[in-house]
């Protein structure tokens, strides 16, 4: 490009073309910079910002009119909340202790020397006074140990007849329905991998290799097979669906490096009282995956916006419903992206959403017909709102930057995303699945990664059965033990259907916990 005054052209339309380019290079390199601060704030608030993605003041509605001008109260407003930051907290009062815990009495009483007044005489107990303090007892390993009779006819030289040992999780295996039950919860409830557990049993003169450990997983998921078939026709019997999906690296693959990822896929349904979990291995995030998993099913799948659900909505008898928390993400993003102290479009966005949820709320506990009622006379004209600001908003924000994408991503789902309005049964967004997802993803930081695929499969059938109890309300080691003593002894489908977490007797399960309690076992 000329620089120099000698250099320039005399032709005036020529002169006007070099000053357009100079405004167009200009305009460009500012939208640059633009984007990259965008991706240095935004990234900068992920690596120190809080990750909730609660907004300040989430209760109040939005005055769109307070941002589009400079808001003189800003200040003011900066130092009531210095102001209440520098405030005392007051503590909150300690929660008494379960009643169920057994007690332990410990007397404190004044030594003998310390009996007697300055008068002289001797002090008379008037009174107690009473403070508890919590302690744990480490868990007890014990032994089994089975003691099987022989019988024999005094009389006759017929054969002698030995008392059968009861049904065993594993046979030929010196592991317990409680042990099989304690690896289970420890590693798939509390992500503690087989590695540190083969180190807390060896600090017990225990020596039990992880690879034994890895094997008995395995066997533990393969009998309870018949109940997670029995889970499966459940999950495909209801009209609405959750389904996602989360990475999992499994090192011997077939066909795979072991670097490569693998995908755990999700899925839960059902109402409270009959709720499902389930997780399914496979080693691709093929859009034939879902396909495979919902095969015949008819009904509603709530999904986030990955396109390899798209093939399922354009099969008949399934609605695809899109989250609304995946959109309001990414403007929560955008809303990060902005310079300190300032406010714009996803401000507005967001109190849409904030809007939206806020209905929500308020029928969470109301019947499907109460919800599509409401629905349709609040949410459905707050959603026109909406639509009639995005609308005008993607008329001014070109498609790149971080509101740019946010505003082309809810415009893109748009008929998906105001599905729920049509039906009352339907959720507003996919949370029910990702909180079921997330100790699997708490766990995955543990233990890495699974070593075959046989583990993987047996991951996900083990997690899908302590995440349906847990949805259930039933504590996962008290439902497994039970659960390993009885599955031996199952012989039908109808001992089997007994076996699932809403038919299963709580009696039997409140008594483990109540021994539990008392002796603190760990077999």
């Amino acid at each position: 490009m000329p620089s120099t005054a000698a250099a320039l052209p005399d032709d005036v339309q020529a002169l006007k073309d070099i000053i357009l380019a100079q405004r167009e290079q200009i305009s460009t390199q500012q939208r640059r910079i633009e984007h990259l601060l965008e991706q240095f704030r935004l990234a900068r608030h992920r690596q120190f910002g809080a990750s909730s993605e609660k907004a300040p003041g989430q209760g109040e509605f939005f005055n769109e009119a307070e941002y589009l001008s400079i808001a003189a109260t800003e200040d003011d407003c900066a130092e009531e909340s210095t102001a209440a930051s520098q405030a005392p907290r007051s503590r909150g009062a300690r929660k008494p202790l379960p009643p169920e815990l057994p007690r332990v009495p410990i007397r404190h009483v004044l030594p003998e020397s310390e009996r007697r007044c300055s008068c002289g005489c001797e002090l008379a107990v008037i009174g107690e006074e009473e403070s508890e303090q919590l302690d744990v007892i480490p868990a007890r390993i014990q032994v089994l140990h089975h003691i099987r009779e022989r019988y024999a006819c005094p009389r006759c030289e017929a054969p002698p007849v030995l008392a059968p040992l009861p049904s065993q999780p594993i046979p030929k295996s010196n592991a317990s329905a409680g042990l099989l039950a304690h690896i289970a919860v420890a590693k798939y409830q509390d992500g503690l991998p087989l590695h540190r557990q083969e180190a807390i049993l060896a600090r017990s003169g225990i020596d039990l290799p992880r690879q034994t450990l890895a094997r008995w997983m395995i066997r533990a998921a393969m009998l309870g097979q018949p109940l997670v078939n029995l889970l499966w026709d459940e999950l495909l019997s209801n009209p609405v669906i959750h389904c996602d999906e989360t990475t999992v690296q499994v090192l011997k693959e077939a066909g795979k490096p072991p670097t490569s990822l693998s995908y755990m896929w999700a899925l839960a349904a059902g109402p409270p009282e009959r709720p499902v979990v389930l997780f399914d291995y496979h080693p691709s995030r093929s859009g034939q995956i879902p396909k495979q998993l919902l095969a015949g099913y008819k009904g509603y799948l709530m999904t986030d916006g990955y396109e390899g659900y798209n093939g399922l909505s354009a099969e008949d008898g399934i609605k695809h419903l899109c989250c609304m928390v995946h959109a309001r993400r990414r403007f929560r993003d955008a809303q990060r992206a902005q310079p300190r102290g300032t406010t714009g479009r996803a401000d507005i966005a967001i109190d849409y959403f904030r809007k939206l949820y806020q209905i929500e709320r308020g029928i969470a506990d109301a019947d499907p017909e109460t919800r599509y009622r409401v629905r349709q006379s609040e949410s459905v004209p707050l959603l026109e709102k909406f639509r009639a600001w995005l609308d005008e908003a993607l008329m001014h924000i070109a498609p790149k930057g971080v509101l740019g994408e946010a505003l082309q991503y809810l415009h893109k789902y748009w008929p998906k995303l105001i599905r729920y309005c049509e039906d009352g049964r339907l959720p507003i967004d996919n949370n029910r699945l990702e909180n079921s997802i997330r100790p699997f993803v708490i766990g995955r930081k543990a233990w890495l990664f699974a070593d075959t695929p046989a583990g993987a499969h047996a991951s996900a059938a083990l997690y899908s059965i302590i995440e349906t109890a847990k949805a259930a309300g039933i504590e996962p080691y008290s439902y497994l033990r039970l659960l390993f003593a009885a599955l031996p002894k199952a012989t039908s489908v109808e001992h089997f259907e007994a076996l699932l977490p809403w038919n299963i007797d709580r009696s039997l399960v409140a008594s483990i916990e109540r021994h539990r309690s008392q002796t603190s076992p760990a077999d």
